[in-house]
């Protein structure tokens, strides 16, 4: 379609934009000159964008009842056949509501979206299939996923099958949910903050933030490019490893992934005991102002069963992790700002580009009066560390992630993994939908302590399950090299067969 060529007005407003002061006679000048550049864009719309082939036939999908949907997990139910054989031969498997499938609805958790409907299959999903999954559906998540709790959504908070009064973890909370009550066997979360991680943690599940890059995030609307991470959700550790297996690996697509060095090898994993694995246990990931005692004693129990199952297990200090949310924090607000306002993708970025969702999304400060409290806030934060600093705030950031990635890597010279809670407490109860914005942002933001960190350095994190407090799971979080998932699956497979984690309840 070609471009529609401005107006003076048009022309005038942009260069107060811009700072300038034109007269009528150059800008009019300039207007003639510029009818190159149209002529230029109408060319481009001659030309076919190469976007990925959609192959497998789908339902357009359907919205369930609320009888039929009791945790609010799922956001559209589709079923999409994979290949009639493979290593995800009959595996159900859910795709959190940020990732693109073709002509099924996806709204990100925010109503300023609902009606989007994208044109193609993320990488992941096309992966799936292709390793003989059956897709399910959209499972829920927060509100442009920037909650760690799971209230945010815009059709209401999704509820946590252990205990349906409390949190089930966000941004990734619909695919936690359904993996806890068994209605799905595998899910593709997302992870900037903590999102995958979280509701592993809060609902008793396994979730795998692999090395940065390592999944194509191809065709998944994006948060903050440095932090984005694609991620695998499941309700047993041998599913997550079968699930990375089929989905790591380049595309072509994703510039995240020109190095990545070496994938796979995950379900052989598996078999390996955890006899004389290094394991360093990272005091400062204990004992934050808001972690429940009870967590705390349960992760360093966990990590003494990891001795007893012959881990060598010694408690290490790492200062800097202490700060380790302070460098993800401009990070996180002042890219999640800057790529809203560049309608998703911005510029400078060699990736696949999703058109139809840049369109969907150009409206959005219209419905900015709407959004929920900690995107609102999230965004004011974001636009005046902006305005400002010029940005400097974020370019220290992330100048200090490479001291952050630094120390953590100097640790794993001497350790195979390190160990910490996942998060510092228990799913809370979700708050109300009116609740005051001190109550919804803390229930939003107060939890992502220890998992932030590992968005900004990329390190490879899997929360698992070991054990119960007030009758909730508690998460323990195993951190390793890069590209070393294997490491993590073999010591986490280890403590899993040997120990059933809904009846660890020490220190409560």
């Amino acid at each position: 379609m070609p471009i529609p060529r401005p107006t003076s007005q048009a022309l005038t407003q942009s260069s107060r934009r811009l700072g300038m002061t034109l007269d009528d006679t150059t800008l009019s000048e300039y207007d003639t000159l510029l009818q190159a550049v149209w002529d230029e864009y109408d060319r481009l719309d001659e030309l076919t964008e190469p976007l990925p082939e959609v192959v497998y036939p789908r339902t357009s999908g359907v919205f369930l009842t609320a009888d039929e949907n009791p945790y609010n997990a799922w956001y559209v139910k589709t079923h999409i056949e994979g290949k009639p054989s493979g290593p995800l031969a009959n595996r159900r498997v859910v795709l959190k509501d940020n990732v693109c499938l073709a002509g099924v609805p996806m709204m990100n958790g925010a109503d300023s979206l609902q009606g989007y409907v994208p044109e193609l299959d993320a990488t992941v999903a096309t992966r799936i299939l292709d390793a003989g999954g059956r897709i399910l559906g959209k499972a829920h998540c927060e509100y442009f996923c920037v909650s760690g709790g799971s209230h945010t959504n815009a059709t209401g908070p999704v509820r946590n099958p252990r205990m349906p009064t409390h949190s089930a973890g966000g941004s990734s909370s619909g695919c936690a949910a359904l993996l806890a009550s068994g209605e799905v066997d595998m899910a593709i979360g997302t992870d900037q903050g903590g999102s995958v991680r979280i509701p592993a943690a809060y609902s008793g599940i396994y979730g795998m933030k692999a090395t940065w890059g390592l999944v194509p995030y191809t065709g998944i609307m994006p948060i903050e490019m440095t932090l984005d991470h694609a991620g695998i959700m499941s309700a047993t550790l041998s599913d997550n490893a079968i699930l990375l297996e089929a989905v790591a690996g380049p595309d072509g697509l994703d510039p995240r992934q020109q190095a990545t060095p070496r994938f796979g090898g995950y379900v052989e994993a598996l078999g390996q005991s955890c006899v004389g694995l290094r394991i360093g246990v990272v005091a400062e990931g204990f004992e934050h102002t808001n972690s429940h005692p009870g967590v705390d004693a349960t992760v360093r129990h966990a990590a003494d069963l990891m001795a007893n199952l012959g881990a060598v297990v010694e408690t290490v200090s790492i200062p800097l992790h202490s700060y380790g949310h302070a460098i993800w924090t401009p990070i996180a607000v002042e890219g999640t700002t800057a790529l809203l306002e560049g309608y998703n993708y911005g510029t400078n970025w060699k990736g696949l580009y999703v058109p139809s969702l840049m369109r969907a999304q150009r409206g959005w400060r219209e419905q900015s009066q709407y959004f929920p409290h900690d995107v609102k806030t999230c965004l004011l934060a974001g636009d005046y560390a902006r305005q400002t600093g010029s940005g400097r705030y974020y370019a220290r950031a992330r100048n200090l992630a490479r001291s952050l990635r630094g120390a953590y890597d100097d640790m794993l010279e001497r350790f195979d993994l390190l160990l910490m809670p996942t998060v510092p407490l228990v799913a809370p109860r979700l708050p109300s939908h009116d609740a005051e914005p001190e109550t919804w942002v803390g229930r939003a933001l107060e939890m992502n302590a220890n998992t932030a960190p590992f968005d900004v350095t990329g390190h490879p994190a899997l929360s698992l399950p070991c054990g119960v407090v007030d009758g909730l799971p508690v998460g323990m979080m195993l951190i390793g090299r890069d590209y070393d998932e294997a490491t993590l699956y073999r010591a986490g497979y280890a403590f899993e067969q040997s120990h059933d984690w809904q009846s660890l309840h020490y220190g409560c």
